[in-house]
């Protein structure tokens, strides 16, 4: 008797949780993009690598001067080989949804990104006057 009873009961269950349940998943478009983005965006880090070589020589100039002339070009060859590492990476498993989800694995995501300058983020405050 307890079973006839529990029956509807959890057909109730699953009948009003299975739309919520449906909602959770993601569409098949969705993933479908998140794996060609990766894909696209490894393959671009790939053959765009070598542009670190010039970035990084400019970056490290503007902020340390003369010095950036030397060490510039070494840290180019370093995010050279990192970014292509990456690149490749992505694109041999872009199939795969880590890390986070089909999220980049590098920072900036293109060498076309971060060549602004860095701001400075302390507040100069003004001197305290001591004649008050």
């Amino acid at each position: 008797m307890k079973n006839r009873q529990a029956l509807p009961a959890l057909l109730l269950v699953i009948l009003f949780t299975m739309p919520f349940a449906a909602y959770a998943e993601q569409q098949p478009e969705m993933i479908a993009e998140k794996m060609a983005i990766k894909l696209t965006r490894g393959v671009t880090n790939v053959f765009t690598s070598i542009a670190e070589l010039p970035k990084q020589t400019v970056l490290t100039v503007r902020e340390m001067g003369t010095p950036g002339y030397v060490i510039g070009p070494l840290k180019g060859v370093g995010m050279t080989l990192y970014r292509g590492f990456i690149g490749l990476t992505e694109t041999v498993f872009f199939l795969v949804p880590q890390p986070g989800y089909y999220d980049p694995m590098i920072e900036p995501t293109y060498v076309w990104e971060g060549w602004e300058p860095k701001r400075e983020t302390s507040v100069i405050l003004p001197a305290a006057d001591e004649n008050k």
